[in-house]
Parts: C-alpha cells; sequence; structure tokens
C-alpha cells in the first residue's frame, strides 16, 4: 500500500457541501499514530465542448495543532467580507439570466430597474 494510501485510509467523520459547480469534502481522518486531523477538498466539475467532464480537486490538511489560528484567522476573514460587502453574491448580477429579488415591500422603482435605464444610441457617424 503506497504511504499516501495509509495516509488518508481511515476516514472518522465526513460532511459535504454541494455549492453550484463546487462540492466541498470535510473529513476527520486518522494518522498512524491514531491522532485526528482534518482534511478539506475541493472538488469542481468543469464542463468540456463535446458534453463529457473533469473534475479538478484541492486539497487541505489541517492539524490539531493549527486549528485555534486557523479558526481565529477564518472568522476575521468571514466577518470581514461581510461587514464590507454584505451577504449578497455580487457576481450573481453578471449573470445573463439574474433578475433580483425584491421583498415584496420593496418593488423596484423605474429609476432602480436595470431594465428602464436609459441609454443613448450613439452611432460613430456622429461623432
Amino acid at each position: 500500500m503506497r504511504e499516501n494510501d495509509m495516509l488518508e485510509k481511515e476516514e472518522i467523520f465526513s460532511k459535504v457541501l454541494r455549492a453550484g459547480r463546487r462540492t466541498y469534502f470535510f473529513d476527520v481522518r486518522s494518522t498512524k499514530a491514531d491522532d485526528y486531523y482534518i482534511t478539506i477538498t475541493e472538488s469542481k466539475k468543469f464542463t468540456e465542448e463535446d458534453g463529457s467532464f473533469h473534475f479538478k480537486k484541492h486539497k487541505i490538511y489541517l492539524y490539531k495543532e493549527d486549528f485555534a489560528a486557523f479558526r481565529d484567522i477564518l472568522d476575521e476573514m468571514t466577518a470581514f467580507v461581510l461587514d464590507n460587502k454584505g451577504e449578497e453574491v455580487i457576481s450573481e448580477r453578471h449573470q445573463r439570466d439574474f433578475k433580483k429579488e425584491y421583498p415584496a415591500d420593496e418593488e423596484p422603482t423605474a429609476e432602480s430597474s436595470p431594465a428602464n435605464t436609459s441609454f443613448t444610441d450613439i452611432d460613430f457617424d456622429d461623432i
């Protein structure tokens, strides 16, 4: 058995987070010395023009001695992002079929609706 197979042979506890084309796998594994560590794997699906697909995977190994510092930095970074940009996913606005959902008491006005934004059509002959 290869060393890498031995390193990851025993999976103790797992959770999966599906997020669009990405899937995150959180696994608690056991070392040869019967201590625990965590692996976090991001798996992203890529579709080829012919309809076939493949996955790219990235893995992080997180050991107990790093848990507290990792958690502190992750908490700080997520708080920074949410405090500065909120929870709305801005990249969704750039998708071709994006339609903003408005709460019932906050219907869009002519000024706020992107479909009603005025645009001046300028021809190069006008310049």
